[in-house]
């Protein structure tokens, strides 16, 4: 299905939702039973469980056991319900504390993050470039705090961030498709490399494919599978955390050569042209 994202035509109303700045219509009326937190964890346990196909707000109101109106008083529709339980989602994430060096809390982050999409699949379906929430603007200034004080500039900081995250997502996509595989078919990808590991070596002339064939077998042998999505996640950020240490590793590089320069000679007080008198004689 498409990505989901809100659709309000409101910003101002979409906020004061996420941040809980306006009390719903029916609690001033009195109305007790439902709220805002419930209804976004009743959708939250919907979606973990059947898929974000499968959230609408009838369902969550069967769920409720209230009637599908009741609660469009709380939460305007289904594009603003998406966007609370993604922010609700953040105020769930383990990062641990803020110890050891840059790379060890961007490791911590990006574990974090890939923990939190194995738990929420249906994240990973969700538009959050426009959502402002608080728990998602503490998340951001938590990985932030992370690169700051490294001699980055504000914007490489944050796209230091959007790398190390862009880089758990496009993980974490196939590691859930792979379990969306071994779903369907019965087979998780250890059976899967039992049952055709035979077949292809019966199929495939080692000598015409020489290093396919030696670099497949080496994996296949190492990992019982195509690919071990653990041993793969942890490569592949470390290399993109040795693409951040080049970036670190020239700021303070050119910090350094800027302290080494001496001072060059304070001639403001001698200069005509800063007495008024123009420019200088050729």
């Amino acid at each position: 299905m498409p990505p989901q994202h809100s659709k309000s035509g409101d910003p101002a109303r979409s906020l004061a939702l996420l941040w809980r700045t306006q009390e719903p219509a029916s609690r001033r009326r009195g109305k007790p039973g439902l709220s805002v937190d419930r209804i976004v964890l009743a959708a939250t346990e919907i979606t973990d469980t059947e898929g974000l196909a499968a959230l609408s707000m009838r369902r969550v109101a069967e769920a409720l056991g209230v009637g599908t109106m009741s609660l469009y008083t709380y939460v305007p529709g289904k594009g603003e319900l998406i966007d609370l339980m993604v922010d609700a989602a953040y105020a769930h994430l383990d990062f641990g504390d803020r110890s050891g060096d840059w790379r060890e809390r961007l490791r911590r982050i990006a574990h974090a993050n890939r923990d939190l999409y194995i738990r929420h699949p249906w994240m990973l379906q969700t538009v959050t470039t426009r959502l402002l929430g608080p728990n998602l603007i503490a998340k951001y200034d938590h990985e932030l705090s992370a690169v700051d004080g490294l001699g980055l500039s504000d914007i490489e900081m944050d796209s230091t961030v959007s790398l190390v995250n862009g880089y758990v997502e496009s993980t974490a996509r196939k590691v859930l498709g792979s379990e969306q595989v071994a779903r369907e078919s019965g087979m998780d990808d250890e059976q899967w490399w039992r049952t055709y590991d035979p077949l292809l070596a019966a199929l495939i002339d080692d000598s015409q494919y020489p290093v396919a064939s030696r670099v497949g077998s080496a994996v296949g042998t190492a990992h019982q599978a195509v690919y071990d999505p653990d041993h793969e996640f942890s490569f592949g950020l470390e290399r993109v955390l040795d693409g951040v240490q080049v970036l670190v590793d020239a700021r303070s590089a050119e910090r350094s050569a800027d302290s080494a320069e001496p001072d060059a000679p304070d001639r403001t007080s001698t200069r005509p042209r800063d007495r008024g008198c123009g420019p200088l004689p050729s």
